[in-house]
């Protein structure tokens, strides 16, 4: 049996690789291969006969390069490769599919989301506020007003029964986002699940989006990564997620409703909703998100209460995040008008999970002026058809969409030239993004050897990348999503609506990279619940030295710095010696 580490000379190893680990992150950290030549689609397959250029494409497509993934490369080239990920139909995921058929939540439309699994658990919840000021009120016999309810008694086994039924939607949606991560066969696509989510974000901890972002995400987004960008971006304008968080099923005409308009509405400043139901009851209170903010990362403020008229989050949203950029030219003038393009797009009841409904009685039908763009009076639902129509094909919208595309599979700083190229491909193509990516995966830059290691993994990327690479068991991804939230990182919980950042600075601090490493020795240390890695597999063999060899073959492509090496160098046993790789700078990097 191999000698039992001293915690000492854990903590120093892990203290020693977290510096190590700051500093390589900060500078850039990999030794530079020779640049490889030009790459077009007909030299393709020759470059991908080099080791070191298939595992910088896979770790850019993928999640992280397993040795099954580097053997298929080697064997069709990256070409090949290529075209089977961007038609993820052609693909066979039935391992995966397998895996997720246990979930209850994740086929179920919102409405079923909603009476299946909040409703119960809201009613419960007034029923034991009603409860509770019934029980406060019957014991103050003075006459005197009634003192304030005292917080309930436990709930009972109904209740707590019910209450974890709720957390179950979010809890289902996030294991499954892990599980197609590390196991899903069809991995371009995940990852590019993963980008327009966070391009188009919604934050799961506000209110009725709870129970809305199952759909969206499987609706909206997976269906339509391959396809038009204007495609994608008309399904988020009218998926009820994105009307909700940004308040635009709020927005009406200050001057309606409009009767001659036809349909159903309400009032501006009354509480008359849309759908005919008259006035309804204040909604209920909801419980805060099941998850807790890292130390060290500040909760963000309460946001206001949606004031009812003409609300402006969602163009001005629309228009610095989704499309032209916040340098792309509009005004706070074109703002206004592209508020007005879309009052009445709304939502029926979106607590009960209702669907989006253009309100005619809410639109404001007069002329607006977009971006130089008139848009006549007298439409109603087409003019904000007609306004992401405009923005669509906005040359600032082609330029901010090579440019994010370009962070995420290249670099931090964007090459300009290649971002140049890019975004002439999207305007080429009428924003064909299967296209788009091809021109990202086969331009020179991608293949440099500036670009190889440049990009530092999300707390998201560097877990599910540490459980591919490691060929982990994991038998319930509630460990894996709760690591990622220890990071810094919870999954759906962004609340802004820029996303997560996608730069190394965002990630790199000395905090980040200790906690990293803990869950790098949590990992190959088996003490992860569901989550087993098989050592004796991995390293190949007991002997110290020889799994050295194995474990940088297959963690760090044999790309270690010196001073990598010289960590690596202390571990005692195999254990450290895996934690330790997982925790070094080049595995950081992708």
């Amino acid at each position: 049996m191999p000698p039992v580490p001293s915690r000492r000379l854990v903590v120093s190893a892990v203290s020693v690789a977290a510096a190590v680990v700051l500093a390589a992150c900060a500078s850039g950290g990999k030794t530079k291969p020779t640049t490889p030549a030009p790459l077009d689609r007909a030299s393709a397959s020759h470059v991908a006969q080099d080791d070191p250029a298939v595992i910088h494409f896979l770790n850019r497509a993928t999640f992280g390069a397993r040795p099954q993934d580097l053997d298929a490369v080697r064997r069709d080239g990256v070409a090949a490769f290529l075209d089977r990920q961007l038609h993820p139909e052609r693909i066979d995921d039935g391992a995966l599919e397998t895996r997720l058929a246990g979930f209850e939540t994740l086929n179920l439309s919102s409405k079923q989301i909603a009476e299946q699994y909040y409703q119960p658990a809201q009613d419960a919840r007034r029923r034991r506020q009603m409860e509770a000021q019934a029980a406060a009120k019957a014991g103050n016999g003075t006459g005197a007003p009634a003192p304030a309810p005292k917080p309930a008694d436990p709930p009972n086994t109904s209740d707590q029964a019910l209450f974890r039924r709720e957390r179950q939607v979010l809890l289902e949606l996030s294991d499954q986002k892990m599980l197609r991560a590390v196991y899903g066969e069809r991995q371009l696509q995940e990852v590019l699940v993963d980008f327009w989510f966070n391009h188009f974000n919604v934050f799961a901890g506000k209110g009725a989006d709870r129970g809305l972002l199952t759909a969206y995400e499987r609706d909206v987004i997976r269906p339509r990564v391959f396809g038009r960008f204007r495609d994608l971006l008309g399904a988020t304008a009218e998926s009820p997620a994105m009307l909700f968080f940004l308040d635009n099923w709020l927005s009406v005409d200050p001057n309606g409703p409009h009767p001659e308009a036809g349909g159903e509405g309400r009032k501006a400043g009354n509480t008359t909703m849309p759908g005919g139901r008259g006035r309804q009851p204040p909604a209920p209170r909801l419980p805060p998100p099941a998850f807790r903010l890292p130390p060290g990362r500040p909760a963000q403020p309460a946001a206001k209460p949606a004031r009812r008229g003409l609300n402006e989050n969602y163009a001005r949203e629309l228009m610095e995040l989704h499309t032209l950029g916040v340098d792309g030219g509009y005004t706070q003038k074109d703002v206004v008008e592209v508020a007005r393009c879309f009052t009445g797009w709304t939502i029926a009841q979106p607590r009960d999970g209702g669907d989006f409904r253009f309100d005619p009685r809410q639109h404001d039908p007069g002329q607006k002026v977009v971006l130089g763009h008139v848009i006549k009076a007298g439409g109603g639902r087409e003019d904000g058809d007609r306004v992401l129509d405009i923005l669509a094909r906005d040359p600032h919208t082609a330029h901010f969409i090579a440019s994010k595309l370009v962070r995420r599979f290249v670099a931090d700083d964007p090459p300009p030239a290649l971002v140049d190229r890019v975004a002439r491909r999207f305007r080429e193509t009428d924003g064909d993004l299967r296209e788009v990516y091809r021109a990202i995966f086969l331009a020179p830059e991608f293949w440099s050897a500036q670009a190889r290691g440049a990009k530092v993994k999300t707390p998201f990327e560097f877990v599910a990348s540490a459980l591919r690479v490691t060929g982990a068991r994991m038998d319930d991804a509630a460990a894996a999503v709760q690591a990622v939230r220890t990071l810094g990182m919870p999954l759906y919980f962004c609340q802004p609506p820029t996303g997560y950042a996608d730069r190394a600075d965002a990630w790199v601090t000395t905090g980040a990279l200790v906690s990293r490493m803990n869950f790098a020795l949590a990992l190959v240390d088996n003490r992860l619940p569901a989550v087993r890695v098989d050592l004796a597999a991995l390293a190949g063999t007991p002997d110290l030295a020889l799994a050295r060899t194995q474990v940088l073959r297959q963690l760090l492509d044999n790309n270690a710095s010196p001073v990598t090496l010289a960590v690596l160098d202390k571990a005692s046993t195999v254990t450290q010696l895996v934690a330790l790789a997982l925790g070094a700078p080049e595995f950081q990097r992708r």
